[in-house]
């Protein structure tokens, strides 16, 4: 169901006061809980939840041929599925466009950063690279999708084993696994802030984000670099309001990436 006009506002109403309905500051998450392992025929997987919000992001290897452009790098391909027992907002069927955008800002988060260091994953310069599918499956909807699964991307980037590959018969062994996991160079972290009436939030849950006005998800590591950016919804934002969402971002960095970090050990 569609969050009410008379919801949004008394949200708008509260977040005047620094107040939130389930008494949350304003920059505080959900509890975060990540498992690891959770498919046991995905080279990694993970299933995160943040509050009621629930995503499991699985990784899967396969051999194949390089991009053009680079020959010598291995490839990755992001997919979302919004599935039908997580919204009733969702339903099967072709990906809309909101699984799309999914994909593509958690794609861009990886790729940008250069999180995976795809030059370890070419076999043969200009013919057979590995590529990486990160697979996204939302099994709750209760706000913030968006940092859920890229948490849960980078949990199972991060426990991925590279499969077994016979040389002679240039195939993929499925099911065995070698000890090498897949090469990474740091762990960026996404984080999305959200813009309501003239308040700043992190962590939406459902009826916060459909009062959302602005939206920016950040993939940020941890020097404070940031590798990529990408805004949604159509309200414009002061540069005031850009700086202080970039400080936001940059301030929960450490402490997101201390939790995830201690639950993956």
């Amino acid at each position: 169901m569609e969050t009410s006009n008379l919801t949004i506002n008394r949200i708008k109403e509260f977040l005047k006061e620094g107040k939130r309905f389930d008494g949350r500051d304003l920059n505080e998450f959900r509890e975060i809980i990540i498992e690891t392992g959770v498919s046991k025929k995905a080279e990694g997987s993970a299933r995160v939840k943040i509050g009621n919000t629930e995503v499991i992001v699985g990784v899967k290897m396969d051999v194949g041929t390089p991009y053009p452009d680079s020959q010598d790098q291995g490839n990755l391909m992001v997919t979302a599925e919004l599935t039908p027992m997580s919204s009733d907002r969702f339903e099967s069927g072709p990906p809309r466009i909101e699984a799309i955008e999914l994909a593509r800002i958690i794609d861009r988060g990886i790729r940008e950063s250069k999180m995976v260091d795809f030059k370890k994953l070419c076999i043969k310069e200009g013919e057979k690279v590995w590529t990486v599918f990160v697979d996204i499956y939302t099994i709750n909807d209760d706000g913030n999708l968006l940092d859920a699964a890229g948490f849960a991307g980078l949990a199972a980037l991060m426990n991925s084993k590279i499969p077994k590959y016979d040389e002679k018969t240039e195939k993929v062994v499925f099911g065995e696994w070698t000890n090498n996991k897949i090469p990474l160079n740091f762990i960026p972290l996404s984080c999305t802030i959200h813009k309501i009436g003239d308040k700043i939030i992190v962590d939406p849950n459902r009826e916060e984000e459909d009062a959302s006005e602005v939206r920016v998800t950040i993939a940020i590591s941890e020097d404070g670099e940031i590798h990529a950016m990408q805004k949604g919804n159509s309200k414009e934002l002061s540069i005031k309001e850009f700086n202080d969402i970039l400080d936001l971002a940059e301030k929960n960095f450490k402490n997101l990436l201390s939790k995830i970090q201690k639950q993956l050990k």
